[in-house]
């Protein structure tokens, strides 16, 4: 997953996001639905209906980008569809690479 800065706030879009949105959609979708700044150096994450595709939007200073997350089986572990946003944190994040582990339990160290 992306290796974010320990001081980066990261935000779960809840609910269902339109995956065919491109960077400037959901940074859209940040500043008219969830009423926050894409551009103040949060991670915004949003999954789709399926389940099997997050979106992250961040601008890191220098400019804005989009990193997408496909799983080839299973789901993400989402919060409850309703709307708004929720803050989790970097570890959480991370955690989410894993499909089925749920996101209050980190992710195992990698022995490499």
């Amino acid at each position: 997953m992306i290796p974010v800065p320990s001081e980066v706030r990261v935000w779960l879009a809840v609910g269902r996001t339109d995956m065919r949105k491109g960077m400037n959609g959901l940074a859209l979708q940040v500043q008219q639905a969830l009423g926050r700044d894409p551009h103040a150096g949060d991670l915004y994450v949003f999954r789709g209906a399926r389940g099997d595709l997050i979106k992250i939007v961040w601008h890191d200073g220098i400019g804005m980008s989009l990193y997408a997350k496909p799983l080839e089986r299973g789901r993400f572990i989402w919060p409850s569809p309703a709307d708004g946003i929720l803050a989790i944190t970097a570890a959480q994040l991370a955690s989410m690479e894993t499909p089925g582990r749920p996101m209050s339990e980190p992710a195992a160290p990698s022995s490499t």
